[in-house]
């Protein structure tokens, strides 16, 4: 028998919703006021910082289990703010105080400002309902 190998990893999925908030971020700063497909753009990233954040914890765990520790603590440090910030957007979603999402977008906008886009990647197709799907969502925040 041979070995399976996962190419689903953490990393690879971890990237790919990088790469969706870095793309939903540029889109964002050149639409004039909220519309739906706002919302839905905004309750996409809430989605990607939650996968983002259970990929951290995967990484973690799997790190604890060989019992690298420090190794484990130094990346949970590095990506503390993936959690802390899928609970603030999401309450400004479910409160709907939009006037506060572009400050908060500014406040995230540097952890994916190494990102470079030069074709875009991601349609509407990607983020499309999501708005729905979040506010069907019991709160989490």
């Amino acid at each position: 028998m041979s070995r399976v190998i996962n190419t689903n990893s953490p990393q690879k999925r971890r990237n790919h919703h990088m790469r969706t908030i870095a793309e939903i971020l540029r889109r964002l700063g050149q639409k004039p006021g909220v519309d739906d497909e706002v919302k839905d753009m905004v309750s996409e990233i809430v989605f990607c910082l939650r996968d983002i954040d259970a990929t951290i914890a995967e990484s973690v765990d799997a790190w604890e289990k060989r019992k690298y520790w420090k190794k484990a603590d130094d990346f949970q440090e590095k990506w503390w703010w993936a959690s802390q910030y899928a609970k603030s957007v999401e309450k400004l979603v479910r409160d709907d105080k939009w006037d506060d999402v572009p400050a908060t977008m500014m406040k995230l906008f540097p952890h994916f400002a190494d990102i470079e886009i030069n074709k875009m990647m991601r349609d509407e197709r990607d983020w499309l309902g999501s708005y729905e799907k979040l506010m069907a969502e019991p709160p989490k925040v």
